[in-house]
C-alpha cells in the first residue's frame, strides 16, 4: 500500500499554521515546517522542495521569533529529503515500468496459441509488442541468402530487406539474443530510416533447432535488464509454439495426405491431389511428380506450370540423366538449393527461365534398387528451404511411396484383366504386341523389349519394343539357345522364375552373339546397348510356351526385387491367356461358322453387326445390311430332297462367297435365309452389291427348278441406330419384297 506522502505534507503545513495561530514561537512552528519541505521534496524533486522551503520561511516571518538558523534547516531539510526521495522515486519508476511490461509480456503469451500458423505468429508478434517498442518500432525479420526480409514491422518501415553484417547478422549467426545498450557504439549498426534509436535488442527465434527468423526492438531509451530477460523468455516461448505448429502442420497433412491417397483410383490421380496439397501446405506454386520409365522421366502430374518450353519438358519428359529427378533416382538423396543454375544438372530450359529454388525428393519404391518415382518442387525466386520444411516434405514422401505403391498393385491387376478381356475377343497373334506393351509398361526399369512364342518347333520373334521387328523375325532360337541366353536352367525356367542379368555382372552382348548371328542381333537387337536385361519365361504344363525379354539400355541397376515381383505376376496369367486363346480361338470359329455352308452362322451376324455399328458411329462412316431370302427353296427341297437341298444351299453360298467384294461379310442366316454386312457402304451402294448377289443367285437351278430371291436392305444412319432397329427395317422390306414379287425393296 502506497504512503500518503501528500496527505502527511498538507497536515504538516496545517499543523504549523496552527501552531503559529496559537501563539507558539519558532521552535515550535519548525518541525512542522521542515516535514511538509522534505515530504514535498522526497514526492516532487529538489524543485518543489525549495518552493516548500520558500513557503515556509515566509509562513515563518509571520510568526514573532523568526530566526535565519531556521531557514537554513528548511533548505537543508529539501535537499536532504530529495537525496532520499530521488533513489526511491527511481526505483518506484523502474517497478512501475517493469510491471507494464510485464504485462504487456503476459497479454502476448497469452495470445501465442491463438494463432494458426506460422505466417500469422510471426507477422502479429510486432503488434503484439508494439507498446514495448514505444518511440522506436518492433519487427519480425526472415533470413534471406542475402541477409534479411522484412515480414512485418510497427510501425511499417520504409526499409524492406537489410544485410546480414548488423545487429541481427550477429544473432543469426551467434544464434542468440545479442542486446546493444547504445548503437551509437555499434559499428555494424545499421539505422532504420525515420526512426531515432538509442538501444537495439535481437532475439533469435527457433524451429526445430535452427533459427528462422529474428525478433527486432529498437527504441530511443535503454531496455531495462528485467526488459531484456523477459523478452528472452518471449523469445523461447515464441520459438516453443513455433515448433508446436510445425508438429500440428505435419499431423494435419500427413493425416489429409492419407486421406486424399485413400480416394485415389489411379497413380496420376493420387500425384494430382498430393501435390496440390503438399504445393498449399508449403506455400509454392509449381511441382511436378516425375516416375522414371527407361530412357526418361515421365510427368504422372503437374501443377502451375505455365511456359511453353516446361509445357513441352513435360510432355516430351526428362531425357536420362539430365535434371535433378535424374540426380535424386541415381543418389537416392533429397536435394534442396536456392540457386539452381549452378547445378551441373540443371535442365536447360529452366535455367534459361532463371529459376533458382527448387526441392527434389525421391518417393520410396518398396524392394526398388532406386526409387522409381520423383517429387520436384520450386519456384522462380530464390528462397531458403527451412528445417521444418524438409522434415515435412520427407515424412510426405514416405506417405506417397506406401500409398502409390497401393495403386501400383491395382494397375497391375487391371491391366491383366484388360488382356484377359482383350484376348477373348482377338487372336493371340494381334496381341504379341500389346502383352509386350503392357509388360514394358508396369515392370518397373523397362524401355524396350521382345517377346519370342515356341511355334513350329522353334521360338520365333513375335512382338519387338525399341528394335527392328522385321530383322529380328529373320532369326529364331532352339530351346537350348534360348536356355543359354536365360541362363538359369531348364527346371526353373518350367517354374517360370524370372532372371534379371546386368551388364556389370555378364556381358550381355556376348551371350547374344553365341545365340543369333552378331551382324542381326547387334543392328535389329541393339546387343551391344543392352544394360540390363529381366527374362520371363512362360510356361504351361512343363512347357515354355514363350519368353519375354524386358531390357533397360542405360542403366545397368535398372530392375530390382519390385521388377521381379512384377514380371512374376505376370507370368502365370499370361501362360493361361497364351494356352487359353489358342483353345478359345478354335472353339469360336467352330461356334460363329455355320456347319452346312461355311459362312457365318446367326451368332457371328449378330456380334459382328454391333460390332461395326459402333466403329460406324464412332468414326462417321455408313453401314448397310441386307437379309436375302431363297425364292424356290421349298419346290428343291421338296421334290428333290434333302440332299440336294443342302447342296443347293451350298451352292448359294458358294456363289455369294464368289461375288463377295473385300470387306463384305456374309452369313447364313437361318433355313434358306443369307444375310450381308456392308462396312463402309451406303444403300445406294448396298443396292448395287446386292442386285449383283440376286443376279448371280438367279442362275442356280438343279433339275429344272431355279432359284430366286427376295432381298431386304437398311442402311445407317437413314433407317436405324441400333442393331434391332436396321434388322426390322431390312426384314420388313424383304417380306415387302416377298409380297410384291419383287427381287428387293430399300
Amino acid at each position: 500500500m502506497a504512503l500518503p506522502y501528500p496527505a502527511i505534507a498538507l497536515g504538516s503545513l496545517l499543523l504549523g499554521l496552527l501552531a503559529g495561530i496559537l501563539g507558539y514561537t519558532d521552535p515550535y512552528i519548525l518541525p512542522w515546517l521542515m516535514i511538509f519541505t522534505a515530504s514535498t521534496a522526497s514526492m516532487y524533486g529538489l524543485g518543489w522542495g525549495l518552493l516548500a522551503a520558500g513557503v515556509s520561511t515566509i509562513l515563518l516571518l509571520l510568526f514573532p521569533g523568526f530566526n535565519i538558523m531556521a531557514a537554513a534547516l528548511l533548505l537543508l531539510s529539501s535537499w536532504l529529503a530529495h537525496g532520499i526521495g530521488e533513489s526511491l522515486r527511481k526505483a518506484h519508476r523502474q517497478a512501475k515500468a517493469l510491471a507494464k511490461s510485464q504485462r504487456f509480456l503476459a497479454e502476448a503469451l497469452e495470445a501465442l496459441p491463438q494463432a494458426e500458423s506460422r505466417q500469422a505468429l510471426l507477422e502479429s508478434l510486432p503488434k503484439r509488442l508494439a507498446a514495448l517498442g514505444a518511440g522506436g518500432h518492433v519487427g519480425v525479420w526472415v533470413p534471406t541468402s542475402q541477409g534479411f526480409r522484412l515480414l512485418a514491422s510497427v510501425p511499417p518501415l520504409a526499409l524492406e530487406e537489410v544485410p546480414a553484417t548488423g545487429v541481427l547478422g550477429r544473432a543469426l549467426r551467434e544464434a542468440q539474443p545479442v542486446h546493444v545498450p547504445d548503437v551509437r557504439k555499434e559499428p555494424g549498426y545499421i539505422p532504420a530510416p525515420g526512426v531515432h534509436t538509442l538501444s537495439e535488442l535481437a532475439l533469435p527465434l527457433w524451429e526445430r533447432g535452427e533459427v528462422v527468423a529474428v525478433l527486432n526492438l529498437e527504441r530511443p531509451n535503454p531496455f531495462a535488464p528485467e526488459e531484456v530477460e523477459g523478452l528472452k523468455r518471449f523469445a523461447q516461448a515464441v520459438s516453443l509454439q513455433l515448433d508446436r505448429l510445425a508438429d500440428l502442420e505435419e499431423r494435419r497433412l500427413l493425416s489429409e495426405l492419407s486421406l486424399r491417397l485413400q480416394s485415389a483410383t489411379t497413380l496420376e490421380e493420387a500425384a494430382e491431389k498430393a501435390l496440390a496439397l503438399l504445393l498449399e501446405a508449403i506455400d509454392l506454386e509449381t511441382g511436378t511428380f516425375w516416375e522414371a520409365r527407361g530412357a526418361r522421366m515421365e510427368a504422372l502430374a503437374h501443377q502451375g506450370v505455365e511456359e511453353p518450353s516446361l509445357l513441352q519438358l513435360l510432355r516430351e519428359g526428362l531425357p536420362f540423366g539430365q535434371g535433378l529427378a535424374w540426380q535424386v533416382y541415381h543418389t537416392e538423396s533429397p536435394l534442396f538449393t536456392a540457386r539452381y543454375a549452378e547445378e551441373p544438372q540443371a535442365v536447360p530450359a529452366l535455367r534459361a527461365l532463371g529459376w533458382r529454388t527448387l526441392a527434389a525428393l525421391p518417393i520410396p519404391s518398396p524392394k526398388a534398387p532406386r526409387s522409381r518415382r520423383v517429387l520436384v518442387l520450386g519456384q522462380k525466386e530464390e528462397r531458403l528451404w527451412r528445417k521444418a520444411e524438409v522434415e515435412l516434405l520427407l515424412l510426405a514422401c514416405r506417405t506417397l511411396g506406401l500409398g502409390m505403391e497401393r495403386l501400383t498393385e491395382k494397375a497391375r491387376h487391371e491391366s491383366v484383366n484388360r488382356l484377359f478381356l482383350e484376348l477373348l475377343e482377338k487372336p493371340p497373334e494381334e496381341l504379341y504386341g500389346r502383352i509386350l506393351e503392357e509388360a514394358v509398361r508396369q515392370v518397373p526399369g523397362s524401355e524396350a523389349g521382345s517377346l519370342l512364342v515356341w511355334e513350329e518347333g522353334a521360338y520365333h520373334y513375335k512382338a519387338a519394343l525399341g528394335y527392328d521387328l522385321e530383322g529380328l523375325q529373320t532369326v529364331t532360337f532352339s530351346q537350348e539357345a534360348q536356355l543359354l541366353w536365360y541362363g538359369l536352367g531348364a527346371e526353373r525356367a518350367c517354374q517360370g522364375e524370372p532372371r534379371i542379368m546386368s551388364l556389370e555382372e555378364r556381358p550381355l552382348a556376348e551371350i547374344s552373339h553365341q545365340t543369333a548371328p552378331p551382324e542381326i542381333i547387334d543392328t535389329a537387337g541393339k546387343a551391344q546397348e543392352i544394360k540390363a536385361n529381366l527374362c520371363l519365361p512362360i510356361p504351361y504344363k512343363g512347357e515354355v510356351l514363350a519368353y519375354l525379354n524386358l531390357d533397360n539400355l542405360h542403366d545397368p541397376r535398372a530392375f530390382g526385387e519390385d521388377s521381379l515381383e512384377a514380371a512374376r505376376f505376370f507370368a502365370a496369367p499370361l501362360a493361361s491367356l497364351l494356352h487359353e486363346s489358342r483353345s478359345r480361338k478354335l472353339l469360336e470359329e467352330s461356334a460363329l461358322t455355320d456347319y452346312l455352308t461355311g459362312l457365318g452362322n446367326r451368332r457371328a451376324f449378330d456380334r459382328f453387326l454391333e460390332e461395326e455399328l459402333k466403329r460406324a458411329e464412332r468414326y462417321g462412316y455408313p453401314l448397310s445390311l441386307m437379309i436375302l431370302d431363297l425364292k424356290g427353296f421349298k419346290a428343291v427341297n421338296d421334290r428333290l430332297g434333302h440332299a440336294v437341298g443342302d447342296l443347293a444351299l451350298m451352292k448359294v453360298a458358294e456363289t455369294l462367297e464368289r461375288e463377295r467384294r473385300n470387306g463384305d461379310r456374309l452369313f447364313r442366316w437361318g433355313g434358306d435365309e443369307f444375310a450381308a454386312i456392308f462396312p463402309h457402304t451406303s444403300k445406294k451402294g448396298a443396292v448395287a452389291v446386292a442386285l449383283r448377289y440376286a443376279k448371280a443367285i438367279q442362275d442356280l437351278c438343279f433339275n429344272g427348278l431355279c432359284l430366286g430371291v427376295n432381298i431386304g436392305v437398311a442402311s445407317y444412319p437413314e433407317d436405324g441406330s441400333t442393331p434391332d432397329e436396321l434388322l426390322s427395317a431390312a426384314d420388313t422390306r424383304m417380306y415387302e419384297a416377298k409380297a410384291r414379287g419383287q427381287v428387293m425393296v430399300a
